[in-house]
Parts: C-alpha cells; sequence; structure tokens
C-alpha cells in the first residue's frame, strides 16, 4: 500500500480567474494498493463516495484506460483534511492523489506534464490541479486540450490567513452566479491585475497585493453567496491584510499577511468574528507548499 500527500490550493487568487492557483501547507493522505474488490474508506467523519464514484478511484480508472489497462479493485483510505466545498481544491486533490497512485501500479508511463493535462482534462480547467501536483504559485493556460504553465515559489515571509465558514457552496451554483459576457475594461482590468499579482507575490512586493487581488470577472457576482463577505474583507483589511480573496469558487476567504504578524491577525480575527455573532468560522494560518503532492510508501 502506498501513501500519497497532496496539498490544499487556491485560485484564481482574486484577480487570476481560472487562471493562478497556488498551493497550501494543509494535505488529504491517501493510502492505495490494487486489489480484487472496490474497498474505500475514511479515517475520519467526512462522508465519502465509497463506490466507483469515488473521485480517487474514478480518476484512477481514468489513468488506466488512457494507458490501455483495465483497472483492477483498489483498497482507498482516505484522510480528510482539506474541507470539501469550501474552494480549497478538496476535488483536485482526489483527482492528484487517484492519478499518482495509479501512475506508480502501472509503473510511472505518465510523465508530469502528462498528468497536469489528464487532472486538467477531469477536472476542467488547470488552476487548483496544477499546484496540487507541482506546489509553488502556478500560472496555467490550455491551448488545443494542453496545459501551458509556469510555477516559481511564493516570496519569503509571506503567509495566508485562511478563514473557512462553517457552510459549503458548491462549485456548479458558485459558477452559475457569473454573467456569460464581460466588457472589455473588466478583461484589461483583470488582465493587469493577474500579472501584477504573480509578480508580486514571487518578488515579495506585497504593497501591490491589495491591488492585485482586485477583480470585475468573478468575486462581485459571489459576495452574496457568503454570507458575512463584506465583513470579513473589512476587517481584514482593519488588521493589516495586504490583500483578501476569495478562495477558488468560495466560500474560504483568505487574506494576504506578513509571516511574521500572522499570529496577532489570526487572533484578532477570531475575536472581531465571535464579537459580531459570526460563529463557526475557522481561521489557520497557511504557508505556500512548494513541493506538491508526494508519494511517500
Amino acid at each position: 500500500m502506498i501513501k500519497i500527500k497532496v496539498p490544499a490550493t487556491s485560485a484564481n487568487l482574486g484577480s487570476g480567474f481560472d487562471s493562478l492557483g497556488l498551493a497550501l501547507d494543509m494535505y488529504n493522505e491517501v493510502y492505495m494498493e490494487e486489489a480484487d474488490e472496490i474497498a474505500i474508506m475514511t479515517l475520519d467523519k467526512t462522508k465519502i463516495p465509497c463506490d466507483q464514484n469515488n473521485l480517487i478511484y474514478a480518476s484512477a480508472k481514468i489513468l488506466y484506460e488512457e494507458c490501455g489497462k483495465k483497472i483492477p479493485g483498489m483498497r482507498i483510505k482516505q484522510l480528510n483534511n482539506i474541507p470539501m466545498s469550501r474552494g480549497l481544491g478538496s476535488s483536485s486533490a482526489c483527482i492528484i492523489a487517484g492519478l499518482l497512485g495509479a501512475n506508480r501500479f502501472l509503473g510511472n508511463p505518465l510523465d508530469k506534464h502528462d498528468l497536469i493535462n489528464l487532472a486538467a482534462k477531469i477536472e476542467g480547467h488547470p488552476d487548483n490541479t496544477t499546484p496540487a501536483l507541482t506546489g509553488g504559485l502556478v500560472a496555467s493556460a490550455i491551448d488545443a486540450g494542453k496545459v501551458y504553465s509556469v510555477t516559481v515559489p511564493v516570496s519569503k515571509g509571506i503567509s495566508f490567513a485562511v478563514m473557512i465558514p462553517p457552510f459549503e457552496l458548491k462549485t456548479e451554483l458558485a459558477r452559475k452566479a457569473l454573467p456569460d459576457k464581460y466588457t472589455r475594461q473588466d478583461a484589461v482590468f483583470n488582465l493587469s491585475r493577474s500579472a501584477l499579482m504573480t509578480a508580486s507575490l514571487f518578488s515579495g512586493s506585497m504593497e501591490n497585493l491589495r491591488v492585485a487581488v482586485a477583480d470585475k470577472i468573478h468575486q462581485p457576482y459571489r459576495f452574496s453567496l457568503i454570507k458575512g463577505a463584506d465583513y470579513v474583507f473589512r476587517i481584514s483589511y482593519e488588521l493589516g491584510s495586504f490583500g483578501t480573496y476569495i478562495s477558488g469558487a468560495g466560500p474560504t476567504i483568505i487574506s494576504i499577511v506578513d509571516q511574521k504578524a500572522a499570529k496577532a491577525f489570526e487572533n484578532k480575527a477570531i475575536r472581531k468574528l465571535e464579537e459580531k455573532g459570526e460563529k463557526g468560522w475557522r481561521l489557520l494560518i497557511l504557508k505556500p507548499d512548494e513541493c506538491g503532492a508526494q508519494i511517500e510508501l
């Protein structure tokens, strides 16, 4: 049985809709081995499909088929530290785990680029799956079904205050909230800021981040789906956030903070949320993951 660790991911980073993603140091752990049966179980209280609809198994099956092989049964055990339907890449973590495990069992016929392309095909876009595999800060695009991406490290001294509400937001619902068309002005607004975001996180130019997270493509249309979002954004900037954004499709909200001030930010933010009556929010201080998914056994 092999053990696979896959990091959480945060996509969009405000202005980089469906193009920017970041790996964070919170991990799902998946144990896999080939078997004569399908036996899937969770190692925590998270409810998961325990049949062929399980995303880890389904992704593994796709890789077997891609290689012209018939998948045998599979024993899978999941430790789900990444909360589901919260905008932190839980589905991407399952996809990457399934692909890595299947690839190992078949003797690694696919290289990293093949895995990146197959993962994006399964997920529909590469902004979560690619950083989950490679780690780091990733800018990516799809052309003719192929993913083109660049992975760079985040400057030292930057932490991410991850504020997770006590409710889910399905990606499908968040997608439906978006308009079909945008103006040229809105497109240019986001293009310039997504480029600024990548360069600023890489270089450590944190003074640019409040401008870089600004967005007219997805966040304005999703605020109403996240109870308390306006308040969380406001207090985050009052407490010194360099830039605050909706992670992925939401509902998690992330503030980019100075690592030295992260603990103070965490304590004050929790207190303000409690005072406002916004109960059940979790606040985690995470750092960038630079390694990506790893097979440990």
